[in-house]
C-alpha cells in the first residue's frame, strides 16, 4: 500500500509541474486585443517567463514566553482602576446620548400618532391612508423600543463596573 501511495505522489508532482497552459494573444484591426488558451486565428503564441516566487520568511522567535498561571498576565490595581473610570466615563456618556435619542424618538412617536396620514382624490375627498399612517407609527414605536433597550442595556454595564 505504501508503494500505490509513493507511486500516487510522484504522479501528482509530475503533473503539475506540466499543468502550465499555453496563452494565445490576437488583436483585430480595430486594436481590441483577446487572450486565449486555446488557439486562435491571426493569435501569436506568448512565451511567459515563470512567475517569480518568494522564500518564505523565517518566524521570528516568541519575545516571551508566558507562564500557565495568569499572574504574568494581570495589571497593577492604579492601572486598572484608570481603565475602568475612562470605561465608565464612556458609559455614561453614550446613556446620556441614548436618553437623549428616547426623549426625541418619544416625541417623534407621538407627532406619528397625532397626525394621521391623508390622501386627495382629484374631485378633493379627503381620506385616511391607514397603511402609512400605521407605518409610519410602526416605525417611531420600534425607534422607541430600540433605544429603551440601548439604555437598558447600557445601565446594565454600568451596573456591572460598580
Amino acid at each position: 500500500m505504501n508503494l500505490f501511495r509513493l507511486t500516487l505522489l510522484y504522479s501528482a508532482i509530475a503533473f503539475t509541474s506540466t499543468a502550465q497552459a499555453e496563452i494565445y494573444k490576437r488583436v483585430d484591426k480595430d486594436g481590441n486585443v483577446t487572450y486565449s488558451s486555446a488557439p486562435l486565428k491571426g493569435a501569436k503564441k506568448l512565451e511567459l517567463e515563470p512567475l517569480p516566487t518568494m522564500a518564505a520568511q523565517p518566524v521570528p522567535p516568541k519575545q516571551r514566553k508566558y507562564s500557565e498561571s495568569s499572574s504574568d498576565l494581570r495589571v497593577n490595581s492604579e492601572t486598572q482602576n484608570r481603565r475602568d473610570d475612562t470605561r465608565r466615563k464612556i458609559l455614561d456618556d453614550e446613556l446620556a446620548t441614548e436618553e437623549r435619542a428616547l426623549e426625541e424618538a418619544r416625541i417623534k412617536l407621538k407627532e406619528a400618532e397625532d397626525n394621521p396620514e391623508v390622501f386627495k382624490t382629484s374631485t378633493g375627498q379627503t381620506f385616511r391612508n391607514v397603511a402609512k399612517y400605521e407605518e409610519k407609527v410602526n416605525a417611531a414605536q420600534e425607534d422607541v423600543k430600540s433605544h429603551e433597550n440601548n439604555i437598558k442595556a447600557l445601565k446594565t454595564e454600568i451596573s456591572n463596573l460598580r
